[in-house]
């Protein structure tokens, strides 16, 4: 899917269209999809906005303590601690605001750069082919070339899963208990002040590029059949993070929120966007419109039941996850087939 998504972003980057846009279709209503994505976006600006300030405040102590992070954990504990907690906390409250309009942003062409720069895009060293657009100036005059996605390089910054941006020489008891564990660790701090930057920057940029979506029936079927069948990718990415294997795990990303929240808030959105076209849809099939509603529905609802099961305390095996993979695929790879067809009936053109 990143790959994907890189693809579309290179394109609208480019100047280019991936389709040409599709004329009106009767019965696509997609005011209240816009109206659902500004409402997020909104609210992931004001997230980053906050999240830059904290970045700010940890500098400032960092400086002051010439960067010499035992230093600054020696005498600025009781100032560096709050600030590392409420930025975690922010951070927590940001990512669904995010990943409840994945499927909108991911899914339409013109908006696709942002989820590669936000959530999707890999670092470079990673994978070049599918690597942000963008390199991190740092107030020290280093330069991170293509460093990853926003959220996955912050998370690993602030819970130490990339050890490279955090101050390895210090050992920092953050909850005073007398342990230090997982997500106890002081991020560099130039390296977090160039990130939150750019967070506050490109949520501002995505906010603006969403008010001035104008969207089409085009972008919200090639957002619902692009979107929904990356079921295995993410069922992949939650096998892999702590939420499965626990202290096991050895990624940087998806160890702080379960995946099985993202996709639950991702599949929501994207049955936002279906309310949108499936009267549509009915227009020249009502079965067809009522069946895949319920199969979206039916699978949102698989995922929630996972979440909530997991939230209760379940661990669920590796092999588990696997099995449970397949089937949200299977689900999700037939209702993409219904809506692909639907929209070739009505003549509207898929994005590829």
């Amino acid at each position: 899917m990143a790959a994907l998504v890189a693809a579309l972003a290179v394109t609208v980057a480019a100047g280019t269209s991936a389709a040409a846009p599709s004329p009106p279709t009767q019965g696509v209503n997609l005011a209240p999809t816009k109206t659902y994505l500004l409402s997020h976006t909104a609210k992931l600006r004001g997230f980053t906005t906050r999240f830059e300030a904290q970045a700010e405040r940890y500098f400032a102590l960092a400086k002051a303590s010439g960067f010499d992070y035992a230093a600054l954990w020696r005498s600025k504990r009781g100032a560096v601690t709050p600030i590392l907690a409420r930025s975690k906390a922010l951070w927590i409250e940001g990512n669904p605001y995010y990943e409840r309009v994945e499927g909108v942003v991911a899914g339409t062409p013109s908006l696709a750069v942002y989820d590669v720069i936000l959530d999707a895009g890999s670092s470079a060293q990673e994978d070049p082919a599918s690597a942000v657009p963008f390199d991190l100036e740092l107030a020290d005059g280093r330069v991170l070339r293509k460093p990853g996605n926003l959220f996955n390089l912050t998370e690993g910054m602030l819970w130490g899963t990339r050890p490279e941006y955090t101050a390895r020489s210090v050992r920092a008891d953050l909850d005073g208990d007398g342990k230090v564990e997982f997500g106890e660790t002081l991020p560099d701090a130039a390296v977090f002040k160039a990130a939150a930057e750019a967070f506050a920057l490109y949520g501002g940029k995505l906010d603006r590029s969403a008010r001035a979506w104008k969207p089409t029936a085009s972008d919200a079927f090639t957002a619902v059949v692009v979107m929904v069948p990356t079921m295995s990718e993410y069922f992949g990415q939650w096998k892999a993070s702590r939420f499965v294997l626990g202290s096991r795990a050895k990624g940087d990303s998806f160890n702080v929120v379960s995946r099985l929240s993202d996709i639950g808030d991702i599949l929501g959105g994207l049955r936002v966007i279906y309310a949108g076209i499936r009267p549509a849809i009915a227009g020249v099939d009502s079965q067809q419109a009522a069946q895949t509603k319920r199969e979206l529905d039916s699978l949102w609802s698989f995922v929630s039941q996972l979440r909530h099961q997991e939230r209760a305390g379940r661990r669920f095996t590796p092999e588990q996850a696997d099995s449970l993979g397949r089937t949200a695929q299977g689900r999700a790879t037939a209702i993409a087939g219904q809506v692909t067809q639907a929209a070739a009936r009505l003549k509207v053109k898929i994005a590829q």
